[in-house]
């Protein structure tokens, strides 16, 4: 049996508490209430982040509040909001006209569309030509003030606004002020289309997706000064490496050739992974844990074969070095925004000492090589092996090389250690 659909309500105290009065019985599918109220609409990016991933859909009060969650970015999951216009607005003008302090065409209204108003006045026959209206998102504060010096001024009579807190301020300055409540009528119809909107990604999340991960170096011919079986090791590194990242994820991983790799998963564990499509998956580790740079495509598609044909072209486009963006691509071949970005690396800076060694043996790297051992890096320094191998060591622990297995040789006395020089973290050259 499928769970039932979560969703998030975010708005005032009083709108929320009503919305959860009414239940889910005013959606068309089963679902759960979450509460978020607010005493202030700033705050609704930080009770969206609260609510988290569990969510399927959020229900804002009013557009503000949703303008502001969707600005601040931590919008992951389809929303809508409450509409204010239309039968809301009428009801409040109603009550203006009995407030002796007010006059209906002399107000100021906001949140509520410029459309909306006219098209309400028009519907009551009186004109909105004196009628102010600012649906333009803004803090409390300075939506206040605007109602304020319109007051003032003597422009209007009074204010009609969607925020409670606008509201407040207002009566504390002794402007005339109504709320804009939503109905009944347009909290069902909201819900309705917050319930719908879960479902929907809910199905999105369950999607099958395929992820292709090619890695250039093991594409690339075998060096001669490279050991012959350092490429097996590092192949088994890369796959214990991924299964790891895929149980993680709940997905499968198999090897496709000598040089590229298959996960199979759903759409919503790889957003999950990679920041919302933004950060290529499995990528940051590969490189910090084996020096690795890879390719990446991401496909989606109804079947399996359409998936992999779908990560196929994305990893075809990453390839011809455009650019970082379409590295995944949807169900119907368009590729995914936004384009990705790497994630922070302040925790892993790099120790100035370390790149300064790494700097100097990559200047004197030769046709591409990046394999050295003591007594190479040695020469390359001018420093003795010990002190290179000991340098070699601080390379590694500091994450700028990779220990290959020791090449045994017939010749008795230690076996010859090399290592991987990770000159990719120089950056470009």
């Amino acid at each position: 049996m499928t769970p039932d659909l979560t969703i998030g309500v975010v708005g005032p105290h009083d709108l929320v508490e009503r919305v959860m009065l009414m239940g889910h019985a005013a959606a068309p599918l089963p679902c759960r209430l979450v509460a978020a109220a607010y005493r202030d609409e700033q705050e609704a990016p930080d009770k969206v982040t609260r609510l988290g991933p569990g969510v399927d859909a959020c229900l804002f009060a009013s557009p503000v509040p949703y303008d502001l969650a969707r600005r601040s970015g931590v919008l992951t999951m389809p929303a809508t909001y409450v509409q204010l216009g239309g039968a809301a607005l009428v009801a409040a003008l109603a009550k203006a006209a009995l407030d002796t302090r007010m006059d209906p065409q002399r107000v100021s209204i906001d949140v509520v569309s410029r459309a909306d108003v006219e098209e309400a006045y028009t519907d009551l026959g009186i004109p909105a030509t004196d009628v102010h209206s600012r649906d333009e998102p803004g803090a409390t504060g300075t939506i206040a003030a605007y109602h304020e010096r319109l007051a003032r001024q003597g422009a209007t009579t009074g204010a009609l606004t969607c925020l409670p807190a606008v509201a407040e301020r207002l009566h504390a300055a002794g402007v005339a002020v109504i709320r804009i409540r939503p109905t009944s009528a347009a909290v069902r119809t909201a819900l309705h289309t917050a319930a719908l909107l879960g479902a929907h990604h809910r199905l999105e999340e369950s999607q099958l997706t395929v992820v292709l991960v090619e890695v250039p170096t093991l594409r690339e011919p075998v060096r001669r000064a490279a050991p012959r079986y350092w490429r097996d090791e590092l192949r088994l590194s890369l796959h214990r490496l991924l299964v790891q990242e895929s149980n993680r994820i709940n997905a499968t991983v198999w090897p496709i050739d000598d040089h590229s790799y298959l996960v199979t998963a759903t759409r919503g564990s790889i957003a999950a992974a990679t920041d919302g499509f933004r950060v290529l998956p499995f990528a940051a580790r590969i490189r910090d844990e084996l020096g690795l740079a890879v390719e990446v495509g991401v496909g989606m598609g109804r079947t399996t074969h359409d998936a992999e044909s779908h990560a196929r072209a994305a990893l075809a486009r990453t390839q011809a070095g455009k650019q970082a963006q379409g590295f995944a691509v949807d169900r119907e071949g368009r590729a995914l925004i936004p384009a990705p970005r790497m994630p922070p690396t302040g925790a892993t800076a790099l120790k100035p000492k370390g790149v300064e060694v790494l700097a100097r043996l990559a200047a004197k790297l030769e046709g591409g090589d990046t394999v050295v051992d003591a007594e190479g890096a040695g020469k390359m320094l001018g420093v003795t092996p010990r002190t290179a191998r000991r340098l070699l060591r601080t390379l590694v622990d500091e994450g700028l090389a990779w220990p290959l297995p020791p090449n045994r040789t017939p010749q008795p006395g230690r076996p010859r250690q090399l290592y991987r020089l990770i000159v990719e973290k120089l950056g470009p050259r």
